[in-house]
């Protein structure tokens, strides 16, 4: 792997790490719902009169915005708005990467190995100990709420996986059109239409540019460089990298918003992190073809 597309990889866990404090500060402005609504219809507009739609089925550009769009964003959005730091919630969400391979396992009857299922109790292990220690750092409703987001993210990643290989920018774009419905509605009724008047009008310019870098900077360079790099390595040589995001997450939590350290995040970090990895380490993938790489 060049040290050129290592450099990208980096590049992308960094911003998906520190995109955590960026969350948070933008939550000061804007609710929840209304935040991931914004975010969203940015990422489709204008780009969906722009970029042709991607020769899939609608119902995979459907399932891909409800999942990632309102179940993963949207639900991570509302977690951190009181009921998780975003050091922890960097760390947390990571366990898609386990939920992912459950279900392949179920959907496509793909076959499950020893060490996945011991990384599977080893991931797990840190989820008990944050439940245990969390306190106001993690309630147990957030802790809850945020593996319902790292399973959603899992299930838009098999979306993906079933859509094949398509213009990921396109796909983005489109897919973004059916996240903004469900968080619309969720935040008309959650938040109220006087809080989204008061928000839309009050919000300062850093909480739009904050909007701003969830779209651009998040969503599509974040997402574009990623899939660049899919397509020219196999995905166990990429898919390591990820694990960068909780680090960046939690150390720039520590930096920029005082999030306190103590021992118990980092022995749960540990317990996520040895499982991803075992777990990334014993699923064999097909290296990408030649044309795929030139």
């Amino acid at each position: 792997m060049p040290i050129t597309h290592q450099l990208l990889a980096v590049f992308v866990a960094l911003i998906w790490g520190t995109n955590f404090v960026f969350i948070e500060l933008g939550l000061n402005d804007l609710p929840p719902f209304l935040f991931a609504s914004l975010r969203f219809t940015f990422a489709a507009l204008p780009l969906v009169f722009i970029l042709p739609r991607p020769a899939v089925p609608w119902r995979y550009l459907i399932a891909y915005g409800f999942f990632i769009g309102f179940g993963q964003f949207g639900l991570l959005f509302w977690v951190m708005g009181s009921h998780m730091s975003p050091g922890l919630a960097s760390l947390v969400i990571q366990v898609q990467a386990v939920f992912t391979i459950v279900l392949a396992l179920m959907l496509f009857k793909e076959t499950i190995r020893m060490p996945q299922i011991l990384a599977l109790v080893i991931s797990f292990a840190g989820i008990v100990l944050i439940a245990a220690q969390g306190d106001t750092d993690a309630t147990p409703i957030g802790l809850t709420i945020i593996l319902i987001a790292a399973l959603s993210w899992a299930a838009g990643n098999l979306v993906v996986k079933r859509s094949g290989k398509v213009h990921i920018i396109a796909f983005l774009a489109w897919s973004s059109l059916f996240a903004v419905p469900p968080l619309a509605l969720m935040s008309y009724y959650y938040e109220g239409p006087a809080l989204i008047r008061q928000s839309l009008a009050s919000a300062h310019w850093q909480a739009w540019g904050i909007v701003l870098w969830q779209t651009i900077g998040n969503t599509l360079i974040g997402y574009g460089l990623w899939n660049f790099l899919l397509q020219r390595h196999a995905a166990a040589l990429i898919a390591p990298w990820a694990l960068l995001v909780p680090v960046f997450g939690m150390a720039a939590s520590s930096t920029f918003l005082n999030e306190s350290m103590p021992w118990w995040k980092w022995v749960a970090a540990t317990f996520i992190i040895a499982g991803l990895v075992l777990n990334l380490r014993s699923t064999p993938v097909s290296a990408p073809s030649k044309k795929a790489q030139n």
